[in-house]
């Protein structure tokens, strides 16, 4: 049986029990002279993204949707040896030669040669930009074993097109510096920002300084302007000024507006763009905001409703409404009929420890913040307020600790 090994990353992975534990990350090799690699197993991520290794001679089965392996998995964290290679991070891409001829490698097969031992023995190769991939033999084909300086990236953002941006962001976190900003050049903008908003802020200033600064300041247009103004408190003040000059006054001003609070405030962890609708507005209409499959749960869960303008900063603040009230309203009652007033908003100043007490007090998930002028500037998330007091390096320890 041959597996394309671009096909396997996100494949959910079980347990003896039927339970499943992670998904596939990566398949690692041994590369040997004139001899076809050997599988030695896979990366699997278990939560809290940990990538641990899973051992092939434990693989019971691999078949379309699941993985299933025997005996138990060892939770230490995966650390790649010298003389093992990761067929996804850094195969994928590699141009290597047929003939003498040039060609770029688009996926490898991996194949069970007697029982709990496999072997790369197909390569899916393509030339030029015409990707029309033909499939030879493993020993038809040179040029593995060197590092090349551009590699290119079109496979492996194949292989991980279907993950979420948190899951690729850690994919991308585990690369060698030099295939980490390979893919990161690669990806378009709307996807490199999403993604960059789940990578440690290291990781964000590191991809972001080797963008031109007219790139950089469009990947910062489509992050949420919380997650751009956070990533421009960690820049050198020079450079936070240049880019955002270069970013549209629109898209830019709600960032200016966000870095004007501390930091560890409300105002400096809030989002600017929370649903708004005008006390006019339906339920139907309510529901039909935040049923947009782009919006998080936390921005989702409620509708904030004001006096027009409803851009932040909006008109006058009228109140909320939960999105369950909205499912038991009929379609055709208007907002400002089902506000929650037993819900008052907090000001940006408010510190992050008011703000937690807020929101487990009431429960919530999100709570509207209100300047001295009766304006809504902005909604404070559950999410936002854990990345704030987490430790800067939480997402490295996610996947140290044990």
């Amino acid at each position: 049986m041959q597996i394309f090994v671009a096909r396997l990353p996100g494949t959910p992975v079980f347990d003896p029990a039927g339970d499943q534990i992670g998904r596939v990350r990566d398949v690692v090799v041994g590369l040997r002279i004139a001899r076809r690699p050997n599988v030695h197993g896979l990366v699997v991520e278990v939560q809290p993204r940990r990538r641990v290794f899973l051992p092939i001679t434990r693989v019971r089965r691999i078949e379309a949707g699941s993985v299933v392996f025997t005996g138990r998995l060892n939770m230490r964290r995966f650390e790649q040896r010298p003389t093992e290679t990761l067929v996804v991070g850094e195969m994928l891409d590699l141009q290597v030669y047929v003939d003498d001829e040039p060609m770029t490698v688009y996926d490898v097969a991996m194949e069970e040669i007697k029982p709990s031992a496999w072997e790369i023995t197909k390569v899916a190769i393509y030339k030029g930009r015409r990707r029309e991939p033909r499939i030879v033999d493993w020993n038809e084909v040179s040029g593995f074993d060197k590092l090349q300086k551009d590699q290119g990236a079109a496979g492996l953002i194949a292989a991980f097109e279907s993950m979420r941006a948190a899951d690729m962001a850690s994919a991308l976190h585990e690369l060698p510096s030099k295939r980490r900003l390979e893919i990161a050049h690669a990806l378009n903008d709307d996807r490199l920002a999403d993604i960059l908003e789940e990578l440690p802020p290291d990781d964000q200033i590191g991809i972001l300084g080797t963008l031109k600064p007219e790139r950089a300041a469009d990947v910062l247009e489509e992050m949420g302007p919380d997650d751009a103004a956070d990533l421009l408190h960690d820049l050198p003040e020079e450079q936070a000024a240049e880019l955002l000059a270069l970013m549209e006054p629109g898209e830019a001003a709600p960032v200016r507006r966000l870095l004007t609070y501390p930091e560890t405030s409300a105002g400096g962890v809030m989002t600017s763009e929370p649903v708004i609708l005008p006390p006019s507005a339906t339920v139907a209409e309510a529901l039909a905001h935040i049923r947009q499959q782009d919006l998080p749960p936390a921005i989702a869960a409620q509708v904030y409703v004001s006096r027009p303008p409803t851009e932040t900063p909006t008109g006058t603040y009228l109140g909320v409404s939960h999105f369950q009230r909205l499912l038991r309203e009929p379609p055709s009652t208007m907002l400002g009929a089902v506000l929650d007033p037993s819900i008052d908003p907090i000001r940006p100043d408010f510190t992050l420890r008011e703000v937690t007490y807020y929101l487990a007090n009431y429960n919530l998930v999100a709570a509207p913040v209100v300047d001295e002028l009766g304006r809504l500037v902005g909604a404070v998330t559950v999410d936002d307020v854990l990345d704030h007091l987490l430790p800067e390096d939480w997402r490295e320890r996610a996947d140290h600790d044990q």
